[in-house]
């Protein structure tokens, strides 16, 4: 059983982490066209949506 729970939440990650990587990316242009414009909110925003990104890429990639 406990087996069958991994490869199950192995088979969600792996659907999970591309899904992730467009996110990231997609942030990268928001962070990069806020870096741009100067826009302090924006950046700040970015920052902590990447950063909460990351994380799960961690998690995922484990």
């Amino acid at each position: 059983m406990k087996q069958l729970n991994q490869t199950l939440s192995r088979k969600d990650a792996e659907k999970r982490i591309p899904q992730v990587r467009i996110a990231i990316d997609s942030e990268l242009t928001v962070l990069h066209r806020a870096l741009v414009n100067k826009d302090d909110k924006t950046i700040v925003r970015c920052k902590q949506k990447l950063e909460r990104l990351r994380r799960e890429m961690l998690l995922l990639e484990i």
